[in-house]
């Protein structure tokens, strides 16, 4: 198996972020005060959620990782604003998505407007496969956090994910991009089975992306569609949990870390969000998602070898 220079090149930037991040846990390896972010911590943070957010390798995995490597966020007291703080820089990265795909917003806001039958079906389609998600998140989001957010549990997902995108690569073989259910003629039957397949997602570790570029896949959507939808998708649910999260912990996060470690975040993440997007669009005109299996499997297989070692802490709460 063979990767372009460009598909390298962008997998090794990845990895010198989180490089990046392993220095900046040799200054840093506990929270020491009320703010316990510097402003190179929020640009690598940033850099972290834009460049993976919308690619189907796990943002919330790789910030988890980026913040156990430089201290953030390693005590009870100051774990839930570091978890709220990756989640309200998001906002980033839905920006981003939404300034690309703005023909496809446009069409939308038409339809509602009654005005575009089949913007209209499309903003219908992604409030279906967002409920499912929203129900999951509001009953359970809680429990997930204190259960599933430690390096162990999003080794985990990162490798059976990886084995799944290997497994769906190889059954679709050369299949075309543009090759089925185009974008405006979704039904809400698919778009159902994609929502409730999101909800997988609440595992970190596992990939919103992932899931449902899938599960778009899998029910006869074209690859193109079902990344777009995903996309789409993306920054409907998360939109949700970024106004949710920056209403309840909003002052938590301005006291331990201030406004300009959070503007610093947005930013990076909208930056990086717009390369990684437009990277990942172009990417799969010609190819397929193998590369993605391949990455995530190699970099569980390197933290799960980091945790063993006692280099991480693999806990769901922190040590």
């Amino acid at each position: 198996m063979t990767f372009s220079a460009k598909s390298r090149n962008f997998l090794f930037a990845l990895a010198a972020i989180f490089a990046a991040s392993t220095c900046g846990s040799c200054s840093q390896s506990e929270d020491s005060g009320p703010t316990q972010m510097g402003i190179g911590q929020a640009i690598v943070l940033g850099m972290v959620e834009g460049f993976t957010e919308f690619l189907p390798v796990s943002s919330t995995g790789h910030l988890i990782l980026a913040q156990r490597a430089m201290g953030i966020g390693t005590t009870e007291e100051t774990k839930v604003a570091a978890d709220a703080y990756a989640i309200c820089i998001q906002a980033g990265a839905i920006l981003a998505v939404l300034g690309l795909y703005w023909e496809d917003l446009r069409r939308m806001l038409r339809g509602l407007a009654g005005r575009d039958r089949e913007g209209c079906l499309l903003l219908a389609n992604l409030c279906v496969a967002f409920v499912p998600a929203a129900v999951v998140g509001l009953l359970a989001g809680t429990a997930i956090k204190e259960l599933l957010f430690g390096l162990k549990w999003v080794v985990a997902a990162w490798f059976v994910g990886g084995v799944a995108i290997l497994v769906v690569s190889r059954n679709r073989k050369k299949a075309p991009p543009d090759q089925g259910i185009d974008l405006y003629a979704i039904s809400w039957k698919c778009a159902l089975v994609i929502g409730v397949v999101q909800c997988i997602a609440v595992w970190p570790g596992t990939s919103r992306s992932l899931v449902t570029i899938v599960a778009g896949i899998l029910v006869g959507l074209s690859l193109r569609s079902s990344v777009v939808f995903s996309f789409l998708l993306g920054a409907l649910t998360l939109s949700a949990s970024t106004m949710y999260d920056a209403t309840a912990h909003g002052s938590v996060i301005l006291d331990s870390y201030g406004w300009s470690s959070i503007l610093t975040g947005f930013a990076m993440a909208f930056i990086s969000a717009v390369i990684a997007v437009r990277w990942m669009v172009e990417y799969l005109k010609s190819h397929g998602l193998t590369i993605f299996g391949y990455y995530r499997i190699a970099l569980a297989i390197v933290v799960a070898a980091l945790l063993a070692m006692g280099l991480l802490n693999g806990n769901s709460l922190p040590a």
